[in-house]
């Protein structure tokens, strides 16, 4: 059961439905999942676990507002393992891959032909690199990406942009080059546009905590 609900808390709190830093209060949860305390409890240790939630003693549950120095270090991890993970798509040659990382290019092209909003961006974005990470066949690359996904979908929650023109033209060409890149086997052209990407999808995000962290400041 906790898993189930650790399944659905975590749903809410990437679709933005509850707020950075808000109380998730258990007997409220408890009521509304209609369980008893214990499974919630549970639950939210899980999404602890994942970065997502963040349990202070006395005080309760509260859903985690990542900061600008919990950013450098989820991209700098990140962009260890993305490059390594490519690398082992190459080396291992797998030959559902390229049409897995096709399948996954056409629904972003699908989320930006419709009312695309954050919540798809994010998600159409990671369901590409959820791709690159299979086809790398490397267990506990695996492992690490799944730790720090969620932490990852929460920071491209706050690109802001919403623009189809971004999306189209810089976010969804820059996927496409990287997935030729794989395709070609070019380990050095692969390695660099996986950095380019992250560094750009990292500048976006800097600039929005930035701007949120101001604008908490001028309250």
């Amino acid at each position: 059961m906790s898993d189930h609900l650790a399944l659905r808390l975590r749903a809410a709190i990437l679709e933005g439905h509850f707020a950075p830093g808000e109380r998730l209060r258990e007997n409220d949860l408890a009521t509304a999942f209609e369980v008893s305390r214990g499974p919630i409890r549970e639950a939210l240790v899980k999404l602890e676990r994942e970065g997502l939630v963040i349990i202070r003693p006395h005080r309760g549950a509260f859903v985690a507002q990542l900061s600008l120095e919990d950013l450098e270090e989820v991209f700098t991890l990140r962009l260890a393992i993305e490059k390594l993970a490519v690398s082992r798509c190459i080396e291992c040659n797998d030959r559902e891959l390229a049409s897995n990382l096709d399948r996954a290019i056409a629904q972003m092209e699908g989320a930006v032909d419709k009312d695309l909003s954050v919540v798809d961006g994010a998600d159409v974005d990671l369901q590409f690199h959820d791709q690159i990470y299979a086809g790398s066949k490397h267990t506990r690359v695996q492992e690490v990406w799944s730790m720090i996904r969620p932490q990852i979908h929460v920071l491209l929650l706050n690109r802001n942009i919403l623009d189809k023109g971004y999306y189209r033209e810089t976010l969804l060409e820059s996927h496409k080059s990287i997935a030729d890149a794989i395709r070609e086997g070019d380990q050095a052209l692969s390695a660099k546009l996986i950095e380019e990407h992250l560094e750009g999808s990292f500048e976006l995000v800097k600039r929005s905590l930035v701007e949120r962290e101001k604008g908490v400041a001028a309250e």
